[in-house]
């Protein structure tokens, strides 16, 4: 269909040959060519270009690494072996080499898409009065938030688990100029609020995005004169994606009121507008191109053309068995407390447990040359689809029922909160939550965790979930932590150092070096 040919050519026009890392320092990043920039920023396509290619480059970093990999791993739901590829991570190994140069390579490539995004807003108000007059609000706003999502992730990676005792902690440096001096590291509340802020302007330029009166759009215009550049709004941050972005951060502050005002005025407004309906049922069970991902749902997403690989690579029973990313336990029948599933879902008939597993055979490659065969539970969230549809390329970051989590976790009512964590379970066909079975704040946090569990499985938040909540204790992820009868036999404890990533080893040499 044409509508995904435009989209394919709307995010693909990455800008890479264009920037590059300078080797002089560890932020020093720049645009190769003065010439080349300049000549960049004289057309509307020039600026498009710029934010498009930091759209794309996002797969880099958050296609795997940042999504249904590496920080899924650190949040132990899967089932890694001593001699699994993705060990170094989930033992939290972080001196190990492997650990190291991810980390070294995830820093450097997301501050330089950061630096991209500075060229881009400092020209774009440069040229504001004669450039894009209609496009403005959209490319700033968009690289404001984009600006603001980058370094909220690498503080969430890099920083303290955010408390009133930790918050003046020294962390990362916000980048907020084109200015190749190093900028000084500072601490997480310094961080966060700058986050906040960045946020708040994008959501004020962005209060008019098309989205809030048209919705998604994610097709083609009937009308041959019209362009793409503001539609597929799924793919881009939005003022909805912007909102969400903002009651994480609050959320990630501790500000609770904040967080709930935010989450609270954008769930009426995105239930009376219909924006992202619940996926129906029938669309998730039919066996013809199932909606895995609950695709209307979606928030923000990337749109990754090779996510069958990522796919392949991860989840398909054909992956080797040291790279296989699988539930412990080799069967989904009821009760059996040695599968992992059995534990995860606490109905039988959850549209996530029924529609998104199965137990496969995967072979185990031997020292001897023999192979070894094992039953396994894959994960079908990201199968292939064979639709010509947007939603096949679909990697969701950010979700409807993450917004009805926060508004849960930060009401002051525990019948408004079991409230929302109801509507999500209605909709994935499992019984409701009586409220005789929620007497305290408790209680009503522990199935609001199990459902974010549930709800961004495969989307890289559970990590930082745990982190904020400091978790100790976590759902087990092999075998043996599934080999007892009871509930504390299936958790296994976390140290709360395992939550803060070192800071790349080339950034501490240089620190040391100013």
């Amino acid at each position: 269909m044409k509508n995904n040919k435009t989209i394919a050519l709307l995010v693909a026009l990455s800008i890479l040959s264009l920037t590059t890392v300078s080797c002089n320092a560890w932020l020093a990043v720049d645009l190769e060519d003065s010439i080349l920039e300049d000549k960049l920023f004289e057309t509307n396509e020039g600026y498009k270009s710029v934010l498009n290619g930091v759209y794309t480059d996002l797969n880099t970093y958050y296609g795997s690494t940042l999504s249904m990999g590496t920080i899924d791993v650190m949040a132990k739901l899967y089932n890694i072996g001593s001699t699994h590829s993705y060990h170094p991570y989930f033992s939290y190994d972080f001196e190990d080499e492997t650990f190291e140069s991810a980390s070294g390579s995830l820093w450097t490539g997301l501050y330089k898409l950061i630096a991209n995004l500075n060229v881009l807003l400092e020209k774009s108000d440069e040229e504001k009065s004669t450039l894009f007059p209609n496009y403005y609000p959209y490319v700033k706003g968009e690289a404001l938030a984009l600006r603001a999502m980058l370094h909220f992730d690498l503080l969430r990676l890099y920083g303290p688990i955010y408390t009133e005792e930790s918050k003046s902690t020294i962390t990362i440096p916000y980048q907020a100029t084109t200015d190749k001096t190093i900028q000084p590291l500072l601490s997480a509340e310094e961080i966060v609020n700058k986050v906040i802020k960045d946020l708040t302007d994008a959501s004020e330029l962005l209060k008019d995005d098309v989205i809030r009166t048209d919705g998604v759009l994610n097709s083609d215009s009937e009308d041959p004169n019209e362009t793409a550049d503001f539609r597929y709004r799924q793919f881009r941050l939005n003022y909805y994606a912007i909102q969400g972005l903002l009651a994480r951060a609050y959320l990630w502050k501790g500000d609770q009121a904040k967080a709930y005002a935010t989450a609270k005025a954008m769930i009426t407004e995105v239930e009376e507008k219909k924006t992202f309906d619940w996926t129906p049922k029938a669309d998730i069970q039919t066996s013809t191109n199932p909606d895995l991902i609950f695709s209307s749902e979606v928030i923000f997403s990337l749109y990754n053309l090779k996510r069958v690989n990522l796919y392949n690579s991860l989840f398909k029973n054909t992956t080797s068995y040291s790279s296989a990313l699988t539930f412990a336990g080799k069967t989904m029948e009821d009760g059996n407390k040695a599968s992992k599933i059995n534990w995860f879902f606490d109905e039988l008939n959850d549209l996530r447990r029924t529609e998104m597993w199965e137990v496969s055979k995967i072979e185990e490659n031997q020292e001897s040359g023999a192979t070894k065969e094992h039953e396994a539970l894959f994960f079908n969230k990201y199968k292939d689809i064979q639709t010509t549809d947007t939603r096949r390329y679909m990697i969701p970051l950010l979700r409807i029922s993450e917004i009805y989590l926060i508004a849960a976790e930060t009401c002051t009512s525990l019948a408004e909160g079991l409230g929302y964590v109801n509507i999500i379970r209605e909709h994935r066909n499992c019984v409701k939550i009586s409220n005789n079975s929620v007497s305290s704040k408790e209680e009503l946090q522990k199935y609001i965790d199990n459902e974010f569990y549930r709800e961004t499985i495969g989307e890289g938040q559970i990590y930082f979930y745990y982190k904020r909540h400091a978790k100790n204790k976590v759902l087990g992820s092999t075998d043996s932590d599934f080999a007892y009868s009871d509930w504390y036999g299936a958790e296994v404890s976390m140290t709360l150092s395992d939550y803060v990533w070192p800071l790349p080893t080339k950034v501490e040499k240089d620190k040391r070096l100013n």
